[in-house]
């Protein structure tokens, strides 16, 4: 080996063990676990980058520039990607492995977590995978892809799908044209299936794993890591996966150490499936939660998600982009909240609005890391009943400030806003009494002025009623007498009442014993009479004739003639006998040609009464 091919020293080994802490302090990166040799040749050639020699040179360059973190993170996490990287394994998983887990799920969701995710390809392969076996609506009602790493430049490179033509070489050309849509020389995964990928930063070491997962795709993160902290991934991994879960390594990872939590089902390929049915978390879970039971406790991390889902106080909570990690029972009761929630966006649930926007509220505790609340919201139940919550919304962090999401907890005070309005309802009532007690008081003095006056006043009013009474007792005498009087003029007026009845009587008679038809009609030529021997020739009742005009009764005599004659009696005109009397043709009630006599003549004898009579004289054939 030449002399120019040995690296140059660069300080103790506690020296680099003390850059690697400080890593882990600053920015929340644990690189002590990984494999010191390939960590050493990394961090070696970004000092060479930046010229610098020693550790501690290169600690205190660290210190004053923050760009340099995330150079070194680049380098250190080699983001070597690719869409169906190692197409053999992928084969075996889409053709057999997947099918055998939807079968065993027909219906409910599908989870699954791309660690180590890097760029992304690795979380849209999964994607195209279950597509292709459920088609795209299923796809997007039951599968949630979750997808992690630790460096927050390949996930924001992830979240816009997007990738050049080199990136996209390896799909075959029929899944990227169903699957991605070209934009000058890029292409971007599909948008309506890309909601159902999730992308959040997580270390594997140090950082709590997802839960009830189906499918966990773990390619060349492993390799990087020592012996002892692939087995504490391992046991959180083991506890990620459901009952027969898949998990899906890299080429150059085994996990032969780890036969009791996983076995083995292509062990080319590096696909296993996990063993044991006790989904127990296991140290190195329990230890990626702050401990709040004492240790001993082998079932503390259930003991707390049981805890959480009882308490009485609704409470949801979110991951660090947004989604929906876990709501418990009461919130799920109050906002309709269920388990196909989880893991779907906030801001795509009516919770996150009604009953009071909350996207607002969660970006603003994030922006100034304090807890922010939300006072007396109301809250109209669907059933009518209304209540009253104080919102809390508290951001949660790694004791290094690195974010890890959002608790939004509704203290329901209902009762304390229901006392508080009826002690406030009180209070109006008692100074609205207390204003009415003065006025009544004030009306009560000005009622005794009134009265002494009214006192004063009926004295004087009881001396002119003593005139009335006497003035009263005249006019009854006077009364008493006019009543007698009328009596008298009472028995007079029935009197000559039965006479005008009698001589009534005495001219209907006279008319009905006439034979001929009469009519009498007022200065409105307004029939009054109309006898007997006229409704029989005419077929006209005298009650529909009475109050009728002459002129405008149907009957079978020409009228018209009749008019003029009839005017000329009223208007007191003389008329000769050749004018007062004439015949003319006519037509019966029974439908008969007859020839009629008619005779208009004044009504003579009463000037007070003016009219005309109208006789009308059937002849005979002949």
């Amino acid at each position: 080996m030449g002399e120019h091919d040995v690296d140059p020293p660069r300080g103790t080994p506690e020296q680099f063990e003390a850059l690697l802490q400080h890593l882990k302090t600053a920015r929340g990166f644990d690189f002590t676990g990984y494999k010191r040799a390939s960590l050493l040749r990394r961090v070696h050639r970004r000092m060479d980058d930046v010229g610098i020699e020693g550790y501690e040179e290169y600690r205190d360059r660290l210190e004053v520039d923050a760009d340099e973190f995330a150079a070194l993170f680049t380098t250190i996490l080699i983001n070597v990607t690719s869409f169906f990287r190692d197409a053999e394994a992928w084969e075996r998983l889409r053709a057999d492995l997947l099918p055998q887990l939807l079968s065993q799920r027909p219906s409910g969701p599908i989870r699954a977590w791309s660690a180590g995710c890097a760029s992304g390809q690795e979380a849209y392969t999964v994607a195209i995978c279950l597509a292709e076996l459920l088609g795209p609506e299923e796809f997007r009602a039951r599968v949630k892809i979750y997808a992690t790493d630790a460096d927050e430049e390949a996930l924001a490179h992830a979240r816009t799908a997007t990738y050049t033509d080199r990136e996209v070489a390896g799909l075959p050309p029929d899944l990227l044209a169903k699957y991605f849509e070209p934009h000058g020389g890029r292409y971007t995964f599909r948008q309506d299936l890309r909601r159902s990928v999730i992308f959040g930063r997580a270390d594997l070491v140090q950082d709590a794993p997802i839960s009830h997962v189906d499918l966990l795709t773990c390619r060349n993160t492993l390799m990087y890591l020592t012996a002892e902290t692939q087995a504490r991934i391992a046991e959180r991994l083991h506890y990620s996966l459901r009952p027969d879960g898949l998990l899906f390594l890299g080429k150059a990872e085994m996990l032969l150490s780890q036969a009791a939590l996983f076995t083995p089902v292509d062990l080319k390929n590096r696909l296993f499936r996990r063993a044991g049915g006790s989904r127990t978390p296991h140290r190195a879970v329990a230890a990626a939660v702050p401990a709040v039971f004492p240790a001993a406790a082998g079932d503390a991390v259930t003991l707390r998600a049981e805890a959480l889902a009882a308490s009485p106080v609704a409470q949801i909570v979110l991951g660090a982009d947004g989604e929906v990690v876990l709501s418990n029972h009461r919130a799920e009761a109050l906002f309709g909240l269920s388990a196909t929630d989880t893991g779907r966006p906030f801001q795509d649930l009516e919770v996150s609005y009604r009953p009071v926007e909350l996207r607002s509220a969660v970006e603003q505790a994030h922006a100034q890391r304090r807890t922010v609340w939300i006072r007396d919201v109301e809250f109209q139940r669907p059933r009518g009943d209304r209540q009253w919550f104080d919102v809390q919304v508290v951001p949660l962090r790694t004791p290094q400030g690195h974010t890890l999401g959002t608790t939004v907890v509704f203290i329901d005070v209902t009762r304390s806003r229901q006392l508080q309005d009826e002690l406030e309802h009180a209070h109006r009532q008692l100074e609205t009494a207390y204003e009415e007690l003065q006025s009544t008081n004030e009306e009560l003095e000005t009622t005794n002025e009134e009265l002494q006056s009214t006192v004063e006043e009926l004295e004087t009013t009881n001396e002119e009623l003593h005139s009335t009474n006497e003035e009263l007792e005249t006019m009854n005498e006077e009364l008493q007498s006019m009543n007698d009087e009328l009596q008298g003029s009472n028995h007079e007026l029935r009197l000559r009442t039965g006479e005008v009845s009698a001589l009534n009587g005495y001219m209907e008679g006279v008319f009905a014993s006439l034979r001929v038809g009469v009519a009498v009609v007022d200065t409105d030529m307004r029939v009054t009479v109309w006898n007997a021997w006229a409704a029989d020739l005419w077929g006209v009742r005298a009650d529909e004739a009475a109050g009728q005009h002459l002129l405008n009764l149907d009957i079978g005599l020409p009228l018209h003639e009749v008019g003029p004659a009839v005017r000329a009696v009223l208007a007191g005109d003389p008329l000769p006998e050749a004018e007062s009397t004439f015949e003319l043709g006519a037509v019966n009630r029974r439908g008969r040609s007859i020839r009629v006599r008619v005779t208009v003549s004044s009504l003579a004898g009463t000037p007070s009464r003016s009219g005309a009579l109208v006789v009308m004289d059937q002849l005979d054939e002949r």
